[in-house]
């Protein structure tokens, strides 16, 4: 029988901005050949530095910046802003969600959305937004799973 994998998750801290950095770095990479990716990174992506846009997140007041554990180790993290509607409703976009392929299926990435769930309620969002490539079906069951569904799809064409 294989060994309990205990998950956890925690607040970022200065001290985790270069696993953050690099993290970041392999979700980019991964997606850049996927349907809309490039585009996607160019339009939303973290700018360099990297580590500085990390590290502005830990210092903003409408974002939160988490981690995912797998027995203490690093797996993943996600990176949530609260947003203002024009009615003063608020709901809170999932900029970043992203756990190491490796360690995927163990629920490092349940535990950041139902975190980004839960801190939404407690922050009175009347919802909470995320995104997924065009083809990933993979991500669009996960967050589907949790409840969210498309409500626009963006298109585009090269020139």
């Amino acid at each position: 029988m294989p060994a309990a994998v205990t998950v956890a998750i925690r607040r970022a801290t200065e001290d985790d901005v270069a696993s953050l950095t690099d993290s970041h770095r392999l979700a980019q990479a991964a997606v850049e050949d996927a349907r809309g990716g490039r585009l996607d990174t160019l339009l939303r992506g973290r700018a360099e530095p990297i580590d500085a846009t990390f590290s502005n997140d830990l210092n903003a007041e409408d974002t939160e910046v988490y981690i995912g554990t797998a027995n203490s180790v690093f797996a993943g993290y996600s990176v949530a802003t609260t947003r203002t509607l024009r009615t003063g409703e608020t709901i809170l976009e999932l900029t970043d969600l992203w756990v190491h392929p490796e360690l995927r299926g163990i629920g490092v990435g349940a535990a950041l959305m139902n975190n980004a769930l839960d801190s939404a309620a407690a922050t009175g969002c009347t919802g909470i937004d995320a995104r997924a490539l065009p083809g990933d079906r993979q991500t669009k069951n996960f967050f589907e799973s949790f409840g969210l569904v498309a409500r626009t799809i963006e298109v585009h064409r090269s020139l």
